[in-house]
């Protein structure tokens, strides 16, 4: 059976999470609020027995990509402050999981997520349609979407974890979700 490895969760109320959130050097639509352990907990239990690459889309200060990685996935975080990448790298490399999480200053709306079997979504309401689309467009059969604070609008989950704010949403990509005739099947 899986078991999940203890993480270290920095204080969410850190002054230099505080720092980070209030600069104005970033073109960020989405505000920086750091995921809580329930949140992370939450996120790892839902993926509970999952390995292979995981894309964790606006990581942050990395805390979802750093955990996942402690649990065996390769995992990636995506984000556009480049003080949140830099910040995630440097936690990476002293927790000694640069080689499992890597960290990337990429616009969600650009990457590309085929390549992921597993996906992470902290997203806000008015977001979640178009990453649904997004999504619809890339994402292959078996591919697991966790999406965290609000579910995806169309898409029905196998599963939900917590309750309120840390609540997530499983969704397992089946075939009926997908736009097969914009896919190449090569």
């Amino acid at each position: 059976m899986n078991t999940l490895k203890n993480i270290d969760i920095p204080n969410q109320e850190c002054d230099f999470c505080k720092e980070l959130s209030e600069m104005g050097l970033r073109r960020i639509s989405l505000p920086f609020i750091p995921a809580s352990s329930h949140q992370i907990n939450n996120v790892m239990k839902a993926l509970r027995g999952r390995t292979g690459k995981l894309i964790d889309i606006g990581s942050g200060d990395g805390r979802i990509t750093l955990s996942a990685a402690r649990n065996g996935f390769q995992a990636y975080g995506v984000e556009l402050n480049i003080w949140l990448v830099l910040w995630s790298r440097w936690t990476a490399w002293r927790s000694g999981l640069h080689k499992q999480a890597k960290f990337f200053r990429k616009d969600l709306w650009k990457t590309d997520l085929s390549k992921y079997q597993n996906v992470v979504i902290f997203g806000v309401e008015s977001m979640m349609k178009p990453l649904e689309d997004k999504l619809d467009q890339e994402m292959l059969p078996g591919t697991h979407i966790v999406a965290c604070r609000f579910p995806l609008p169309s898409w029905q989950p196998v599963l939900v974890c917590g309750e309120g704010i840390d609540s997530v949403w499983l969704y397992v990509v089946p075939q009926q979700y997908l736009n097969i005739d914009t896919r190449s099947k090569g």
